[in-house]
């Protein structure tokens, strides 16, 4: 990225000077400050090498003039696209081409689509405080433009921040984002900051967070690690087959965990210099010299305390604390642990190429390199290179995606979207959906990990992962609906076979391994440990997290993919493939709730999993008509349309597990309950077509729709943007609806 011209910032509405000693590309000291700084948003481009996407900032005219601004880029900054207005459509085809000839704008030229995936808000504070403790300079385009984000995303109310976008305000997000703004040069004098730090004084003070919270400020060096419950790296050395064993965790527990608990054994802590001494009055109610931090480890906000910790856990972190660390544990066992955990976080680096997991473990595993291998090492200077594939910039600032982007997600259901709607064989729409095909074909994963059993991996030999390959770790229901979109696409004539029979059937072969003893499939791996690993969640804030799970989403898109794929080929692993269906329709039955309804755990929510329960049913010939789970499911779905006839959940659904209304209807849900409908054959067409009507009302003159309430989740009480569901979603409702009702008018 090009160093910004200092005279091409736009102040608005703040002050346009810095007082105090500028370090590490943030302000140690200030008095006024940039908080409200903007930059150029056409100066802003989006590269797509590969799957790889990163935000980059122009400074001269000759770059402007060499790399021209795109439609897309405009579309993802909330640029005026200029796109032409398009014939108002009255029929539900008609609506579907001008949502396809408006999405197609925005593909980018490897063949994939982006977005922001945004929505949690503890994801830049790790970055943030780990690119100022580790030195790693902070450009000025991308620290205003970060705090433009937090200020734009700031409770309007209390002046905090919550655990995600929606969320109400809570010690760990106002805490942790207080903090990014100190460190990127807000002024403690800002109306906005005493706002936060009166908010988060009410709460009693950053003493009250949660673990990961406690984590962060005692790295920067602004709480004593005495307050963290201890993340013992030994844990790592346990046998195999101990019920607790780190291996049997979920994967993003434990990957996060592993460099959590190498940098806690080196109780590592920025030295403190004034921003730091500054920001230890500013978080607490008492004075921080006064604080007995010890006392505080289990210390909590009811805010927080989503998961509170159980009393066995609280009893083992007793024990570690006052046992264990002070008395029985050598410098040889704290030593052994550390070479270990810190082999398997470079094992993870190399089977990555640096990417990681996600922005979680990706940041912990860059501070352990620079504890580790040093500044200068290349560990380090790759790590700070990849921080850029995880952040996004939009016209409210620049977040940190949830991931290093949704490419294979997204660019699937597209094409089985376009395929349900009819229109893959119409030659306008050719050339996108081959590059699409192309963009599969070049991301699905040909290779194991080196040493996968050492490491803990799954199996991953044709798999397709949620981002790309690059990040390559096996998703079951990335793997399936990818599979179901090539094999769509490339039965359409004229389309080329780009990924092979033998490449097929290696995705087929890996979602095998993949079913659990219940019939039912989780999300990267089988299920390794007992739900009673969530005994000792030290998380707080997220339940659901110590383990795999079955997932019902998950499951159906494993079925509906073998389904599709024995359609292609009848005989490769017969009956393995019945087999498997066998024991995932049976859990799909046993998973549905007594009122006909599915838990969703990755999307909102009871809305999105019957969605993907009844298109899997259907697809083994459950309907309506003659499936009493199916009747049940539908007479639920029809229970919760509201008068405009579309359908709104709450995330609320998701945290209580009991459904719950969002005020308004939301087009994107308002499709899941539809394609569900027409999957399953419900025979009112009524109750749809009021669905479809509400879907064309709200359509833009241009083909898209406006951002709605946030569609996704994880863990029960995190949710996450999908934003390009707004247009694969009604596309495949649309066309779908005209294909089985012969298109008539509706508007």
């Amino acid at each position: 990225m090009a160093r910004l011209d200092q005279e091409k910032l736009k102040p608005v509405n703040g002050y346009a000077k810095t007082k105090g000693k500028v370090r590490n590309g943030a302000i140690e000291k200030a008095g006024t400050s940039v908080v409200d700084a903007k930059t150029d948003l056409n100066r802003w481009r989006l590269l797509d090498e590969d799957g790889r996407q990163t935000w980059h900032y122009l400074e001269s005219e000759d770059e402007i003039k060499a790399w021209p601004q795109s439609i897309a880029d405009r579309h993802h900054l909330g640029l005026p696209l200029d796109l032409p207005t398009l014939p108002r459509p009255t029929t539900p085809l008609a609506s579907a081409r001008n949502a396809v000839d408006c999405f197609s704008n925005f593909q980018l030229p490897p063949g994939d689509w982006a977005c922001e995936y945004g929505g949690p808000m503890f994801l830049l504070p790790g970055l943030v405080i780990t690119w100022y403790v580790t030195e790693t300079p902070i450009p000025p385009y991308i620290s205003i433009e970060i705090k433009r984000y937090l200020f734009a995303r700031q409770h309007p109310e209390d002046g905090g921040w919550g655990l995600h976008i929606e969320a109400e305000s809570s010690v760990f997000g106002t805490t942790m984002n207080y903090v990014v703004l100190r460190i990127l040069g807000a002024s403690e004098e800002d109306s906005r900051m005493i706002k936060a730090r009166n908010t988060l004084h009410e709460f009693g003070g950053a003493v009250n967070g949660p673990h990961w919270s406690k984590f962060w400020l005692s790295v920067l060096g602004v709480m004593e690690w005495s307050s963290v419950n201890p993340v013992p790296p030994e844990l790592w050395l346990l046998p195999d087959w101990v019920p607790i064993a780190p291996w049997r965790w979920w994967i993003h527990m434990r990957q996060v965990f592993l460099p959590v608990s190498y940098i806690y054994s080196r109780r590592f802590s920025y030295p403190l210099n004034s921003l730091t001494r500054q920001l230890r009055e500013e978080l607490y109610t008492q004075s921080y010299d006064s604080i007995n931090f010890a006392s505080h480890r289990n210390s909590i906000s009811h805010r927080d305390n989503y998961y509170p910790k159980s009393f066995i856990l609280n009893g083992v972190n007793w024990a570690i604390s006052n046992i264990w660390n002070p008395y029985l544990r050598s410098d040889a066992i704290a030593q052994r642990a550390e070479a270990w955990t810190f082999d398997l976080i470079q094992r993870e680096d190399e089977n990555t190429d640096y990417a990681n997991l996600g922005p979680v473990n990706a940041v912990m595993n860059f501070l352990a390199c620079y504890l580790h291998d040093g500044p200068e090492s290349y560990s380090v200077q790759r790590h700070r290179e990849r921080m850029h594939d995880f952040l996004w910039m939009k016209n409210e600032g620049m977040l940190m995606n949830g991931t290093n982007g949704v490419q294979v997600w997204d660019s699937s259901f597209l094409i089985q979207a376009v395929v349900e709607a009819g229109l893959a064989e119409d030659p306008k729409w050719r050339p996108m959906l081959t590059k699409a095909l192309e963009f599969l074909d070049n991301q699905q994963i040909r290779e194991d990990c080196k040493e996968q059993d050492i490491c803990y991996r799954q199996r991953r030999k044709g798999a397709w992962p949620f981002s790309n390959k690059i990040q390559g770790y096996t998703v079951c229901d990335c793997t399936s609906e990818a599979l179901k979109s090539v094999i769509l696409l490339q039965s359409v004539p004229g389309y080329p076979k780009l990924v092979s029979e033998e490449r097929l059937q290696d995705a087929v072969d890996t979602l095998l391994t993949m079913q659990n003893s219940s019939g039912g499939f989780a999300s990267y791996e089988p299920i390794r440990g007992s739900q009673y690993l969530e005994w000792l969640n030290a998380a707080e804030v997220f339940g659901r997290i110590m383990v795999e799970y079955d997932y019902p989403e998950c499951t159906t898109s494993v079925v509906t993919a073998l389904s599709l794929f024995s359609e292609h080929n009848p005989e490769y692993r017969k009956d393995d493939i019945s087999r498997t269906k066998r024991g995932a329709l049976s859990y799909i039955h046993k998973a549905q709730y007594p009122d006909g309804s599915w838990y969703g755990s990755w999307g909102i929510c009871f809305t999105y999993a019957g969605m993907f329960a009844l298109e899997s049913l259907a697809s083994v010939g459950e309907t309506y008509a003659n499936s009493p789970s199916v009747a049940k499911a539908c007479e639920f779905f029809v229970s919760k349309q509201k008068d405009d006839g579309g359908w709104g959940e709450s995330y609320k659904s998701c945290e209580t597990g009991v459904y719950v209304q969002h005020e308004n209807s939301q087009v994107v849900q308002t499709c899941w309950a539809l394609l569900g409908l027409m999957e399953a054959e419900f025979p009112r067409r009524d109750v749809i077509e009021r669905g479809i009507r509400l879907i064309m009302g709200r359509q833009k003159p241009e083909g898209g729709w406006e951002q709605e309430a946030i569609e996704g989740v994880f863990n029960k009480s995190c949710m996450i943007s999908y934003p390009n569901y707004k247009y694969i979603f009604p596309i495949k409702a649309l066309g779908m609806f005209a294909k089985k009702y012969g298109n008539p008018e509706i508007l």
